[in-house]
């Protein structure tokens, strides 16, 4: 929802709310004050009119916080190589010639990055930046393995994404190794996988990990690079993005809400859909030009005067949440008696649905998302912490999972639509974990049918994925008892597990 503050006292008391909250760490409190203050201003008209108020408060438009004057983009997705390979002249940080040069390197340039969440969402390629130093593998482990730590206790947000493969690395492998070991919540890991170049030994010991830590997840690697027309980056929860650029802004509409507010599926095709989607590309496009001509950060920032980001690759996000709830509104309109995800006629309503999507926000021409084509890219939405009835992105919602290969199928008909991200989580048992070679004969199948990413992890373990970031059943239990947790996601996941029943995904097998 984007809110207003309408008075001081009202600021006054949701400051004091925040300083006495007994959950929240130190680091926590300040970022929630800092945007408190920022949201003391109020949204240009020219971004948000009266009927987009109207439409958050309906439920039907979420702005994911970002805050009412941004200023800086909100995913940053900077080339670590050029830094190792030069080195950074605003930080004093001269180009790596060791393995500790690199690890010390990347985790100072870290602490600069800036995203929505105040921390990297993206770290990048982290076995192929760290491989080139390694000498000696017992001692790049034991680095390895401080690199990862530091990583966990310093960027307290899950949102952090770091990527590996394709290829086989020893870096990679000391990585697959350390995984299970430490049990981290971050960073967020995938492997960019490519049958022709990952060999299985290497895939297996991702599914194996994945099962333990629910780390790393699976790109389709060829699909993204088709669509990317080259090099990528997977941030965030499950962002494909530009490198050297990233995203400006993510913005998202809740489906079902907007569904359950129109009078008939004509209505919803003709008024309400149309509506929402013309008043949040404005939106969008106004954020956007107020970061790139009103603040400084493309001009000043050292991550763009020393070419580690350009303007011109960066995009807007086109979010959408709640695909399966719309289509069920919808089916109640016209009095059919079919389900999202089991029958056809209801799977191609959600396929109409996205191609009128798709159609209307292509028409629409942003003046700064160069990279694709003066267009905003369609982002499948992992859901936030104040989504009342609209599931993750087109999912089957929990509860309404179908058998594994058709939920696949199912999948398969949607990702088409969204370039910059989507995916579907799937929980195993302890089957899986004896027979990772049969997970992976899943994931294959699963890409050979137009998946774009895929993830899994053991039932049994303390690890899960929420929507697309992790989070440990132990830490929410620790939170919802009223104790400090020091990672931020803790604080969104809360409502999904109570909402959503996480924990009751269906769980699959491979006997």
């Amino acid at each position: 929802m984007i809110t207003k503050i309408e008075t001081l006292d009202q600021a006054r008391e949701l400051s004091m709310e925040i300083i006495k909250n007994k959950s929240l760490t130190y680091e926590q409190k300040t970022s929630q004050l800092a945007k408190l203050a920022e949201n003391l201003n109020d949204f240009p008209k020219e971004w948000a009119s009266e009927r987009l108020y109207e439409i958050s408060k309906e439920g039907g438009f979420c702005d994911l916080w970002e805050g009412h004057a941004p200023y800086a983009p909100r995913y940053i997705c900077p080339n670590y190589e050029k830094l190792l390979n030069e080195g950074c002249k605003f930080l004093r940080l001269p180009k790596s010639k060791t393995l500790l040069d690199a690890i010390n390197t990347l985790l100072i340039f870290y602490h600069h990055v800036p995203s929505v969440t105040r921390y990297p969402v993206y770290i990048g390629k982290i076995d192929k930046l760290l491989d080139p130093f390694i000498e000696d593998r017992q001692e790049a482990k034991r680095l390895i393995r401080w690199f990862l730590i530091s990583l966990d206790r310093t960027i307290n947000d899950s949102f952090c994404h770091a990527n590996i493969g394709p290829e086989r690395t020893v870096a990679g492998e000391i990585i697959l190794e350390l995984l299970p070991e430490l049990n981290d919540v971050t960073p967020n890991m995938t492997i960019l996988y490519d049958p022709d170049i990952t060999d299985d030994d290497f895939a297996c010991k991702c599914i194996h990990s994945s099962l333990l830590t629910a780390n790393p997840a699976f790109a389709n690697d060829k699909y993204y690079r088709k669509d990317f027309k080259g090099d990528y980056a997977i941030a965030s929860c499950y962002n494909g993005l530009p490198i050297s650029g990233g995203a400006f802004t993510l913005s998202r509409l809740r489906l079902g809400s907007l569904a359950r507010s129109a009078k008939s599926k004509k209505d919803f095709f003709q008024r309400v859909l149309p509506e929402a989607i013309d008043l949040m590309c404005n939106f969008m496009e106004n954020k956007i030009r107020f970061i790139v001509e009103q603040t400084p950060f493309f001009k000043t920032n050292f991550l763009v005067t020393e070419g580690f980001v350009e303007l011109d690759r960066f995009v807007g996000l086109f979010g959408m949440v709640g695909l399966h709830e719309c289509v069920e509104k919808l089916l109640e309109f016209e009095k059919e008696n079919y389900e999202y995800g089991k029958d056809d006629f209801a799977n191609n309503l959600g396929l109409e649905v996205m191609d009128f999507i798709e159609n209307r926000v292509n028409n629409f021409k942003s003046k700064y998302s160069t990279f694709w084509n003066h267009r905003f890219m369609l982002h499948s939405q992992v859901g936030a912490q104040d989504d009342d009835g609209d599931s993750a992105g087109v999912r089957i919602k929990i509860g309404k999972e179908i058998p594994m290969y058709d939920h696949i199928r199912h999948s398969g008909l949607f990702h088409k639509y969204f370039p910059s991200g989507i995916g579907d989580h799937f929980p195993f048992d302890e089957t899986a974990i004896k027979n990772p070679s049969a997970v992976l004969d899943i994931f294959k199948a699963a890409f050979n049918l137009n998946m774009r990413y895929i993830s899994c992890y053991g039932d049994s373990g303390d690890l899960i994925r929420v929507t697309g970031y992790l989070v440990k059943k132990s830490d929410m239990q620790k939170f919802i008892e009223g104790e400090s947790v020091s990672y931020d996601t803790v604080q969104y996941a809360k409502e999904a597990f109570e909402k959503y029943h996480l924990l009751e995904r269906k769980v699959r097998d491979v006997r």
